[in-house]
Parts: C-alpha cells; sequence; structure tokens
C-alpha cells in the first residue's frame, strides 16, 4: 500500500521504516526540512532505528521523506504521529489539527486514516473526523476510514522491541477496524482490537497514568524515608519478594519525555472539562514529581554544607541529562531543573551523556563534558541522574569526592543514595 506517516519523529520514524521493511511504500512527511534533509541523507536521529536500516529503505525506494505536502496524494493509509504537548496545562492539539487539515486535502474515497498521537478520549470522533470531512467533503465511515491506535514506543527496552510490543487498534466503525487491524497486523506481532477509538484513546492515558502515580509515590517515599531513618532502596527490593500484588518501582529526580509529565494531565483536563471534577490521584502525582529536582538540590546542597562547603562557586557535575536509561531524548528531563536550580544558587555546572546528538546539544543551558576521572576528580560533587550504560560508574566512584547517586549504582564512603 502507499503509505503516509505524518511526523517523523521518535514516534513515526520508526513507524515509517518498520512498514517500508515489510513491503508497503512509504512518504515519511514532516514539516522540519532540516529534520527531512538528515532522513533524505540517511541519517536517523532515533536511537531505536539505526541509519544503516534507514539507508536500505531509501536505497530500496520503499522509503522517502518529504515536507513537501504534495507528495501525500494517493496515499491509501495515513498515520499522524505528530506532537501533542501541554501549554499551560491545556492540551495543545494545534498540530494534530494541521495534519488533518493537510491530509483532508488528499483524502481520496477508501482511504484510511489513523491517529497515533496521544490524546484525550473523544480527539478522533469528535476533532480529527469533522476536520477531515470538512476539509476532503467525503463522509467518516462512508467514504473514507478512521481509527485510533496509540503508540507504545519504549526507546531502548531490550525485552519488547517495536514490532514485539502489542499493538492496541480501533476504528470509528467495523469497516475502520477490520483496515487498520490488518494494516498493524502486518507491521506489529500481537494486535489488540477494541470497540472504539475512546476505549484506546483512554487506554493508552491509563498506562501512563498508572506508572505516573506509581513512581510519584515511590519518589515522595523516598523523601520520607531518609528523615525516618531507612534505606528505600532496601525496603523496595524487600518488597519486590512478594510474586503477586506488587510492581517495582524505583526512585529518581523525576520524571521525563513527551509522556508521563504530560500525557495524564490530558485526562485530568478532559475530567475537569465534561465532569466538572479534578482527577485528584494524576494532579497529586504531577506535583510530587515537578518537585523532585528541587529535592535532589537540597539534598546536594546539605551534603556540601556537611562537607564544609557552600553551593555557590561549587563544581557540580550532572551525569546523564536524557529522561530515560540509554535514551537520547531530552524532552522534558528533569535534569534541566536541576541544573537550573544549581546555577541559580551560584554553582558552576557541568553535564556529561554520551547519548546527546549532536543537533541537540544546542539545547543544553550547560557546557557539555566528558565523563572522565579528571572532570570527575576536579567536582567538587557527582550527581547521578540518569544511569547510562555508556558510563564507567566504577571510575566515577573511584574518582569523585563525593557522589549523589540517584539511581543506587554505586556504593562506598563518597556515596550517598537519593
Amino acid at each position: 500500500m502507499h503509505v503516509v506517516v505524518a511526523g517523523q519523529g521518535y514516534v513515526g520514524l520508526p513507524l515509517a521504516v518498520r512498514a517500508a521493511e515489510v513491503g508497503h511504500r512509504v512518504v515519511g512527511y514532516d514539516v522540519d526540512t532540516h529534520r527531512v534533509q538528515h532522513l533524505a541523507d540517511g541519517h536517523s536521529y532515533v536511537r531505536d532505528v539505526d541509519s544503516s536500516r534507514l539507508r536500505t529503505v531509501l536505497d530500496s525506494g520503499a522509503y522517502s521523506a518529504t515536507a513537501d505536502a504534495a507528495a501525500l496524494a494517493g496515499f491509501d493509509i495515513a498515520v499522524i504521529t505528530v506532537p501533542t504537548p501541554l501549554r499551560d496545562s491545556v492540551p495543545d492539539l494545534t498540530y494534530v489539527e494541521s495534519c488533518a487539515r493537510t491530509l483532508g486535502e488528499h483524502l481520496r474515497p477508501g482511504a484510511t486514516v489513523v491517529l497515533e498521537s496521544t490524546t484525550y478520549p473523544g480527539t478522533t470522533e469528535e476533532l480529527l473526523l469533522p476536520i477531515l470531512e470538512e476539509t476532503s467533503g467525503l463522509k467518516g465511515g462512508v467514504e473514507f476510514l478512521a481509527g485510533f491506535s496509540p503508540e507504545r514506543i519504549a526507546p531502548g527496552n531490550k525485552r519488547f522491541s517495536f514490532e514485539s510490543t502489542p499493538k492496541l487498534v480501533s476504528g470509528i466503525d467495523a469497516k475502520s477496524l477490520d483496515v487498520i487491524k490488518g494494516f498493524y497486523d502486518g507491521i506489529f506481532q500481537t494486535t489488540v482490537p477494541v470497540s472504539g477509538p475512546k476505549v484506546a484513546e483512554l487506554a493508552k492515558l491509563i498506562e501512563n497514568t498508572f506508572r505516573l502515580v506509581n513512581i510519584s509515590m515511590i519518589n515522595e517515599l523516598a523523601t520520607l524515608a531518609k528523615p525516618l531513618g531507612v534505606n528505600i532502596w532496601e525496603a523496595i527490593d524487600a518488597a519486590a519478594t512478594k510474586p503477586f500484588g506488587f510492581t517495582r518501582f524505583t526512585p529518581g529526580p523525576g520524571v521525563g519525555g513527551h509522556c508521563l509529565p504530560v500525557d495524564p494531565l490530558f485526562l485530568s483536563w478532559k475530567v475537569q472539562q465534561e465532569l466538572g471534577v479534578p482527577f485528584r490521584f494524576v494532579e497529586l502525582a504531577a506535583d510530587v514529581n515537578r518537585h523532585m529536582p528541587d529535592y535532589v538540590v537540597q539534598r546536594l546542597v546539605a551534603a556540601l554544607e556537611r562537607r564544609g562547603m557552600s553551593v555557590s562557586g561549587s563544581r557540580i557535575l550532572l551525569l546523564g541529562l536524557t529522561y530515560k536509561i540509554n535514551a537520547t531524548d531530552l524532552r522534558e528531563s528533569p535534569s534541566a531543573r536541576v541544573a537550573e536550580l544549581l546555577i541559580g544558587l551560584g554553582a558552576e555546572v557541568r553535564g556529561a551523556d554520551p547519548n546527546i546528538p549532536d543537533g541537540d546539544r544546542a539545547k543544553l543551558t550547560l557546557p557539555l563534558v566528558d565523563a572522565t576521572a579528571e572532570e570527575a576528580a576536579a567536582s567538587d560533587a557527582v550527581v547521578l541522574l540518569m544511569d547510562h550504560a555508556r558510563f564507567d560508574l566504577a571510575m566515577v566512584q573511584e574518582s569523585a569526592p563525593y557522589v549523589l547517586d540517584c539511581r543506587n549504582r554505586m556504593s562506598g564512603a563518597n556515596v550517598e543514595l537519593l
């Protein structure tokens, strides 16, 4: 089939390349001309898509990248994978709306449009469908098909690959579901059909809300366990020996990425708009995680003071700036807030992260250095925010005068756990 994947970021590029690999003719569409040029040159900026895979589908002609909307004409299936950010705690669906209008201009009878971007229940049928109908002049469910299939991208996940992660699928009617399921059946090992888009939209938010709430609970416990004289890490290990009724979550400097800090608030906003009541679990969980960088800095300030030092003028090395282990993504990473707070207190802050792509280095507000023994030794304190596999943590532990370990990866007289 002629497939369009609109949005060539962390969600869209893996889908586009995989669809090309299984035999579809795929157009990767993105309005970012710089990103499109990178792809056209065979350079992948997504860790889970090797540049060699990208070049293979480019060379075969199965995949092409473009910023020209005219190239979308004649598609059989179009998948929307554009960002859905929050603006002042309100869902911003302007990217979805703009993409829907662009696709609507090229929508033809018999074609299918699938939304993958995370959003609140009702978006597919109440927002996307009317825009497609208005722009194209066609009737959804009669002249074209549509549905929702939430992305489940997990960068760096070694247990579940892109294609082995079960894929939820839904359609606005039975025919839409049948076609959408058939498309994804050829890409994923398992597809899971549900009764309609609202169920699929809510399921995605449930997944991320579950993680946010549980991580927040553990993070708050971490702030309470130390003054209680309890090692939170040992307590978690002990609880995890129960073979049922418990899922292991561990503390850290806060959550990041597009999903956890953002997606549950879509549900909270929708509940408030539709029902007029707050979703208290989400709001409390979000508040706890917003303050975790503050807690990390408080712990570091107290540790320096015990060593007879002030944070002002101290040289601090932050290890791991991306939001997730072994990932390349800086979006919503708590490291940015930790750095901002420390710089505001007068610290001399450096960061080390070997996973950050060259094109994203300009987004940093602190100097980027290599995590060498010399750099660790020259620092008054090292803060391990994200424990990437490429870090030599034994070397850091041996070289640094003091380490605040937010990931429970080191031990010794100079190491303090979050």
